[in-house]
């Protein structure tokens, strides 16, 4: 058994909870309040509640950038990769190299996380297409960056949909992170970058998992 006297201590928690996140997120992106052409995705689910309040503050448009993370089978939490809406597919070949992956077991779990990602879709919908982001300056944002995997392919994604600009936006980063997708996209909006940067969960006191019932009330409430 570890000593608690010489465990590290983790990160300064910022954040209250993931609404409270969006509220202090909102404050760094004011140069995008009242404009026509600005809309925000929150990637779901964690970055909805997130982006709800983000949305609400600048008076903009809301909806959900659905992207499933692509689990290495039998440790379905460790990500290979990710999937996006529309089949983009981002991989991390230094992960498939080190478990030996093969085309058809990264077919095999793209295939399940498709079927997935398209019932969440239906789910947070409700029938209502999804925004039109075509000309539109795109603020994506999720409850915290850790691999940027699944950022990244909400992002390679939104290239093929002729926006005007893509802005990521989150409470939190490492570091590394931060700089990586500063360079992939308009603007990078990162509150904190704690370090050493263990979990995204460690910058918030309550970091519960979102419900499906809980992105569909928040999407519709800001279709209202």
């Amino acid at each position: 058994m570890v000593s608690t006297r010489t465990r590290r201590p983790p990160p300064e928690r910022y954040f209250r909870n993931r609404r409270e996140a969006g509220r202090v997120l909102a404050d760094h992106l004011t140069a995008y309040r009242d404009h026509d052409d600005v809309l925000v995705l929150g990637l779901a689910r964690g970055g909805i509640p997130v982006a709800f309040e983000v949305a609400a503050a600048l008076g903009v448009p809301l909806d959900a950038c659905i992207v499933r993370k692509l689990g290495a089978p039998g440790h379905e939490e460790f990500a290979v990769g990710a999937l996006a809406a529309g089949g983009r597919v981002v991989l991390n070949d230094d992960v498939v190299r080190q478990l030996s992956l093969t085309p058809a077991q990264l077919r095999e779990i793209a295939d399940r996380e498709s079927r997935e990602l398209h019932r969440r879709e239906t789910a947070y919908r409700s029938g209502r297409p999804p925004l039109n982001v075509a000309g539109k300056t795109v603020i994506l944002v999720d409850d915290g960056i850790a691999t940027g995997a699944s950022m990244r392919a909400a992002v390679l994604a939104l290239r093929e949909s002729n926006t005007a600009e893509i802005v990521v936006a989150v409470p939190t980063a490492p570091e590394s992170a931060a700089w990586e997708f500063a360079r992939l996209v308009d603007d990078l909006v990162c509150v904190s970058m704690p370090t050493p940067f263990l979990a995204v969960g460690l910058s918030y006191w309550d970091f519960d998992q979102v419900s499906d019932d809980e992105v569909s009330a928040l999407l519709a409430s800001a279709m209202t």
